[in-house]
């Protein structure tokens, strides 16, 4: 089955958890937009890089009178559905230079956009020195520690269900809700 982009919805495919919160703060707030906590258990602000997302700025289901006209309109200070739960497709936004293949993974972002998840890097340092090794016992520590939970990026929140070169600004991207 190939997936098509829905024309003024934000959802794809599948049936995401949802759940109404207050949007504080309007700044960047378009629908298919990464969302995170605000001051309070019921606001929502757009969410920032490496930020641990609650989920999706929903449109489909935005009750009447409070839904933008349409998926390119910002939220005012309204309440509006969030999508979260993961296992759906949804419309998202890859944000300005990212180019990615379907099956990448993908990041939060700033402005509650995407970019592409790197390799998690690491390297090891073995001391050396002018002292012969008589036995294993000898071998200085191998052993690598990353602090923290999360990568330096963040976790990994969508999988991209199609190809899309976003060198030349952001753009819209089918994604797979890992959220």
């Amino acid at each position: 089955m190939t997936l098509t982009t829905p024309t003024n919805k934000v959802l794809v495919q599948g049936e995401p958890l949802t759940d109404d919160k207050l949007i504080e703060t309007v700044t960047s707030m378009y629908p298919g937009r990464l969302v995170t906590a605000g001051t309070s258990d019921h606001q929502i602000v757009v969410n920032t890089a490496n930020n641990p997302p609650l989920g999706w700025l929903g449109y489909d289901g935005a009750a009447a009178g409070v839904k933008p006209d349409t998926v390119d309109t910002i939220y005012t200070a309204v309440v509006a559905p969030i999508l979260y739960g993961g296992g759906f497709t949804i419309n998202g936004r890859l944000a300005n230079g990212q180019n990615v293949s379907i099956g990448d993974l993908l990041c939060p972002a700033a402005s509650g956009e995407l970019t592409a998840a790197t390799t998690l890097v690491g390297t090891v340092t073995i001391a050396s020195g002018s002292t012969a090794v008589l036995s294993d016992k000898a071998q200085p520590d191998e052993s690598v520690v990353f602090g923290g939970a999360l990568p330096t990026q963040g976790m990994v929140v969508a999988q991209a269900m199609e190809s899309v070169n976003a060198s030349g600004g952001a753009a819209d991207i089918m994604v797979k809700s890992l959220i």
